[in-house]
């Protein structure tokens, strides 16, 4: 079970991260947090690290997690299994805007540390976000993300 500060942490994150408020999302965090995403093997350090990993997301699709998702709560750690939605409207991995909606599964296992997200590490698949804006992935990548 989350403690009470951990569970308030988390409120204020994912509040200020849906309505893309970028200095309250990162109050939210340590100084020192990581972000680890498995889908592109790359690893995103402190604040200004989380500020550029949003601000890709946020630029290239408005992106936020929907709110229906699944959360399994331990001490100091949170699982939360969600989808996030939106829709190609800038440059992403070099790809222009289709104007494509997108909707990727995703896992998430959130960290805290001094009563703040120590950090996050995602799980999804970059071959379901390619294909929904509509790039095939290379057959050396197939598998790999």
């Amino acid at each position: 079970m989350l403690s009470p500060a951990n569970r308030e942490i988390v409120l204020r994150h994912v509040k200020a991260e849906t309505e893309h408020r970028m200095d309250e999302t990162l109050a939210t965090l340590t100084p020192d947090c990581v972000f680890d995403d498995r889908a592109f093997g790359r690893v995103w350090r402190g604040r200004e690290g989380a500020r550029d990993y949003y601000r890709m997301w946020w630029d290239a699709f408005g992106i936020a997690p929907h709110t229906s998702a699944r959360y399994a709560p331990q001490d100091d750690l949170l699982i939360v299994e969600t989808r996030f939605k939106g829709r190609h409207v800038g440059p992403f991995l070099g790809v222009a805007p289709t104007g494509r909606e997108v909707d990727v599964p995703m896992t998430i296992f959130v960290s805290f540390k001094d009563g703040l997200l120590s950090g996050e590490k995602f799980y999804w698949n970059l071959g379901t976000l390619l294909g929904q804006i509509g790039v095939a992935m290379p057959v050396a990548m197939a598998g790999t993300a």
